[in-house]
């Protein structure tokens, strides 16, 4: 069943979740293939968190099926689960105990045997740059190495996916640089990784696709080059009477040229044309924009 080397290590279709008469998560159907990075994009209270959960087998959807390495998740969750790890949002470490035991915890909670922990927290604290922080206790940490410590201790089982749940959030430029750099060298050493995020540039940056999801859909998918180019890879920003700016897209900078050089309207850039522009003009919603970021 763990012979994916040819297919999707995820395959999610129809997912839906309801709670009472609302319905978070509405006909979600997602591939993952092996040994990519694939990014949820989308505003707060999109879906993005409660579709994770129940990839993840946190929660189990109203409907739908969910495969990991091809294991049913509702008919073999056990060893669906021995294939996949999880950083949550809200880092679930123990503040008053050391990076080291913290670690050890969650591999005894993924059963591996005792024999081989301390090996495995070796190679993954090297792996990870961890070594000088081991023996410091979770509270002394700053929010970036709370958070390497996270992604540490859902990886010390070896997964073949790992999700990242807004992994970035509230962190500095300094320490979102250094966990992307992390994912990238997660993902070159065979880990798939499933990303959320309402960041942009964070999408732009690591994902070789990236779905958009919003009120409870994906409202589009593809690769962050793909997705620019269904509405125009280049973009003209217009200056409006009343001083907003309003984009026009074009499939190339010679129309674009040739659009500013005849138009008596006023602007201000040509530029290419970015992940924040495909979400305002598939969904037509600068509110639900206003909650995507720009690093």
């Amino acid at each position: 069943m763990d012979d994916i080397s040819n297919s999707d290590i995820l395959q999610a279709d129809h997912l839906i979740k309801k709670f009472d008469n609302f319905t978070a998560v509405n006909d979600v159907s997602i591939s993952v293939k092996k040994g990519e990075i694939f990014g949820f994009l989308g505003p707060n209270g999109a879906g993005k968190t409660t579709t994770i959960r129940m990839l993840t087998t946190i929660t189990t959807p109203t409907f739908g099926n969910i495969t990991i390495a091809g294991y049913n998740i509702q008919k073999d969750r056990i060893n669906a689960r021995k294939y996949l790890g999880i950083t949550q949002q809200h880092i679930s470490l123990d503040k008053d105990i050391t990076v080291r035991e913290n670690i050890k915890h969650h591999a005894l909670l993924q059963k591996i045997p005792r024999a081989e922990i301390e090996e495995r927290i070796k190679e993954v604290s090297s792996l990870l740059g961890l070594e000088e922080y081991m023996d410091r206790t979770i509270s002394s940490l700053s929010g970036g190495w709370k958070r390497k410590t996270a992604i540490v201790c859902s990886i010390i089982h070896r997964p073949k996916i790992l999700f990242l749940d807004e992994p970035t959030a509230g962190l500095d430029t300094r320490s979102r640089h250094m966990l992307w750099d992390l994912i990238r060298m997660l993902n070159s050493n065979g880990t798939t990784i499933f990303l959320t995020t309402h960041y942009i540039e964070e999408a732009e940056s690591l994902c070789d696709r990236v779905g958009i999801m919003n009120y409870g859909r994906i409202i589009a998918l593809g690769t962050p080059k793909e997705l620019c180019q269904k509405i125009g890879s280049m973009t003209v920003e217009l200056i409006g009477d009343d001083g907003k700016i309003y984009n026009r897209y074009f499939p190339d900078r010679s129309s674009a040229k040739e659009f500013v050089q005849a138009t008596t309207e006023n602007y201000n850039i040509i530029r290419k044309t970015n992940l924040e522009d495909v979400f305002l003009e598939i969904t037509g919603e600068d509110t639900a924009a206003d909650k995507l970021v720009r690093c």
